[in-house]
């Protein structure tokens, strides 16, 4: 029945918003492609502003992957993440989620390859990747674009809402596919 009513809004989701968003804009007399020319002139600006953010943000992901301490990382909480239902392997993708999505979408398929993506380890890994946000890229690509400094409780927030993501993702991920 759940499956059904998903699959049914799933369906149909995507032709809805390509066909009432130009009405709305139609009824609004909004000229759409003026409107849609000038927010890619400000994309492009946008984008030449945050490469600097990017390279560092890049650069300090390299590092911490070839360092070996997501690898140290890992063996550290497996005895913990083994109690709570979430499979060890998973743990360096959801570490790699805040930083990078590129990085953990590389982590999840060699996952998929390895364990397969009907696992529990793909399952959970699945899950985590649409219950999380690249927290760290957020803050550095759009803060900086804007020219933020100071954060304040973006970063708390957004890694608490990360971790709470993770959690969420392991338990409903055991309750529905164990």
């Amino acid at each position: 029945m759940f499956e059904n009513i998903i699959n049914g809004i799933s369906l149909y989701a995507i032709p809805f918003f390509m066909v009432s968003i130009p009405i709305y804009a139609l009824v609004k007399k909004v000229k759409v492609y003026e409107a849609f020319t000038e927010g890619a002139k400000d994309g492009f600006t946008t984008a030449v502003t945050i490469i600097p953010f990017l390279v560092g943000m890049l650069v300090a992901i390299g590092v911490f992957r070839a360092s070996g301490a997501m690898d140290l990382i890992t063996d550290l909480f497996a005895p913990i993440t083994n109690k709570i239902g979430m499979p060890s392997e998973v743990l360096p993708m959801a570490m790699m989620r805040p930083l990078s999505g590129g990085g953990a979408s590389g982590i999840m398929n060699e996952l998929f390859t390895i364990h397969g993506p009907d696992s529990l380890i793909g399952r959970v890994a699945s899950v985590i990747n649409g219950c999380t946000e690249t927290t760290f890229y957020v803050l550095a690509v759009y803060f900086g674009a804007v020219g933020i400094k100071k954060t304040r409780h973006a970063l708390p927030a957004g890694l608490i809402a990360d971790a709470v993501g993770i959690v969420v993702a392991v338990v409903v991920t055991n309750i529905m596919f164990m």
